[in-house]
């Protein structure tokens, strides 16, 4: 059977697929196949941090992706995400692997203080940076109607806030799409180009949005889809925490956004899990979204092994609760220890799979609720899976299982994919 071509997927409605074990692209086609209408897949996904954390390179993970696409019978078409590309190293190793859809997060020049600067400390910081943004003057005292009727103001605090919070972002992101510019180029390779600001602690205003869109655009950038900070919380493994109403309208007005600028795809990162929020998504993009799932797959490995081999269930949630308050420096979580279980303490591995892994409620409204163990098992899946005896056993019961493992990941996204059409 011929291999899938990776390739652009444009301002096609696209989900990607992340995979930390190698294993799980047959469960991610057969999602697509019975629930992805309308919408492209990215299989080969990962960042540059999980693939360290996993010790993959970016060509395993361009292999194993394809090969599993390969042995599912996907024919389709299928876009290659290189995450979280941060250095022009970055950038080298994963466009000698074949990715084509390259993620600029320039989350380290972002100053995250700046929504809590008063005044005076604006000013300070903005003469500081005022060197980083250049295109100041020809925003101040600008208006902007926008689709929604929503009027976004660029009044000078405004202005300020953005050029102190994002201007360092800004000329670091143009600077590496430069560079996968002329590599791709040069390898005579297509490609696209996503840009994450997401990873703030504060939202993303709808005037920062407007301003990193068009400065990167005027720059050149072949932006294909944008990842704001989004109102509530996102945190991993978990489904969206906030006001879905207030959601609602603040998803219009970034989507409106982007098809004034661009137009390009509204992206979602830490995209797993948010049940509550996809047909919202998909109805005020209308279609041109970006999902963005990663450690969710692991979480269903997990459950092969839930349901297989009892003793490594058990091993593993021990192993990860001694791991999780190191693990977990780098992620958005609010589980602590002591908000779950011992495993000793629970004696039905049923209970014990729902305590660590259950996600979804039955409520109408659809909204997900998310037991803290799952979030002690999202954060410490580099450590378990480089663990010399449980990686390697975690890997022998999916190899052992692939059809239950096929079925709970088909089943899992499934879930995300429903949704996201509904709003199609």
């Amino acid at each position: 059977m011929q291999q899938p071509v990776c390739q652009t997927l444009g301002l096609s409605p696209s989900f990607g697929f992340g995979d930390r074990t190698g294993l799980a692209t047959p469960g991610h086609v057969l999602a697509m196949q019975r629930d992805g209408g309308g919408i492209q897949p990215i299989f080969p996904q990962q960042s540059i941090r999980e693939m360290s954390r996993t010790q993959r390179t970016a060509v395993q993970v361009m292999q194993e992706a394809l090969a599993g696409a390969v042995s599912a019978g996907w024919t389709g078409i299928t876009g290659a995400d290189a995450d979280h590309l941060k250095t022009p190293a970055d950038v080298d190793v994963t466009s000698t692997a074949g990715f084509t859809f390259f993620t600029i997060d320039p989350s380290g020049a972002v100053d995250q203080r700046a929504d809590s600067y008063d005044e005076n400390e604006l000013h300070e910081r903005f003469a500081a940076v005022r060197e980083t943004a250049p295109w100041f003057d020809q925003y101040l005292g600008r208006e902007v109607k926008l689709s929604t009727g929503t009027v976004i103001r660029l009044d000078r605090q405004s202005c300020m806030r953005a050029a102190v919070k994002y201007g360092a972002a800004i000329r670091q992101a143009i600077s590496l799409s430069d560079y996968i510019a002329t590599v791709q180029t040069a390898a005579k390779r297509d490609f696209e180009i996503e840009l994450s600001v997401d990873e703030t602690d504060q939202p993303t205003t709808l005037a920062e949005h407007l301003i990193i869109a068009e400065q990167c655009l005027q720059a050149g950038m072949k932006l294909v889809s944008l990842a704001p900070r989004f109102i509530g919380d996102f945190e991993k493994g978990v489904d969206f925490r906030g006001d879905l109403s207030a959601l609602r309208t603040s998803l219009a007005d970034h989507a409106a956004v982007a098809v004034l600028a661009g137009p390009y795809k509204l992206s979602l990162h830490s995209g797993s899990d948010k049940l509550s929020m996809y047909e919202l998504l998909s109805r005020a993009t209308r279609g041109l979204f970006h999902v963005k799932t990663a450690g969710t797959s692991y979480l269903e490995a997990l459950r092969v092994a839930a349901r297989h081999d009892e003793s490594l269930f058990r091993a593993v949630i021990e192993f990860a609760r001694s791991r999780y308050n190191v693990d977990r420096a780098t992620y958005h979580v609010s589980a602590t220890l002591q908000s779950a279980p011992e495993p000793a303490a629970v004696s039905s591995v049923h209970d014990l799979e729902r305590e660590y892994l259950e996600l979804w409620s039955e409520v109408p409204e659809g909204r997900g609720f998310t037991k803290p163990g799952r979030q002690i098992l999202h954060c410490t899946f580099g450590s378990t899976l480089t663990h010399p005896q449980l990686g390697p056993a975690i890997r022998a019961v999916l190899e052992a299982y692939p059809e239950t493992y096929r079925e709970v990941l088909a089943d899992h996204f499934g879930r995300h994919l429903r949704p996201l059409r509904a709003g199609l």
